[in-house]
């Protein structure tokens, strides 16, 4: 993506050019033919959303102001800055994970890391006080899903509350 037409020519036949003589040119040709695009945009700030939007695998910024692109970017799988930074660095040398999420995935998940081995545990304490303010919403919520026995657990705690008010 970029929003000079011109380069975005430049590039297209640079690309033929290098694919006609790769050793694997007939799948390059073929992703290209199936997955690749040349995007004119009205100004970086638009290719900004747009790669965000698509959630790439990889993103190469390289522009001079890849730190103020990079800011508007929240969905990709792994991140390149700059003319000296290609993908290719990621995969083998640079220490970022090779593992990442494919075809718009990186809206939803990460790469691969240590994290994705380790069990995690959600720890919920509320106080009374707590579950009475949040005890409607559970409520209606639980009943909109039909667990009926969810918010029966609710009522059960505060009428709980109540009896023991009133027992002393």
């Amino acid at each position: 993506m970029t929003p000079d037409a011109e380069y975005a020519h430049a590039v297209r036949d640079e690309v033929e050019r290098l694919a006609a003589k790769a050793p694997r040119r007939e799948i390059i040709e073929a992703s290209l033919a199936s997955y690749g695009a040349l995007i004119v945009t009205k100004d970086l700030d638009e290719a900004a959303r747009l790669a965000d939007d698509y959630a790439p695998e990889h993103l190469e910024i390289a522009c001079e102001d890849t730190e103020r692109l990079l800011a508007k970017i929240r969905n990709a799988g792994a991140v390149f800055l700059g003319a000296d930074t290609p993908e290719a660095l990621g995969d083998y040398t640079a220490g970022s994970n090779h593992v990442l999420p494919t075809a718009g995935t990186a809206r939803f998940f990460s790469p691969l890391s240590a994290a994705t081995f380790m069990r995690v545990t959600n720890i919920v304490r509320a106080t009374k006080k707590g579950l009475e303010k949040l005890a409607p919403a559970t409520i209606r919520l639980a009943e909109a899903e039909g667990l009926h026995a969810h918010a029966q657990s609710v009522r059960v705690r505060l009428a709980g509350d109540e009896a023991k008010k009133k027992n002393g």
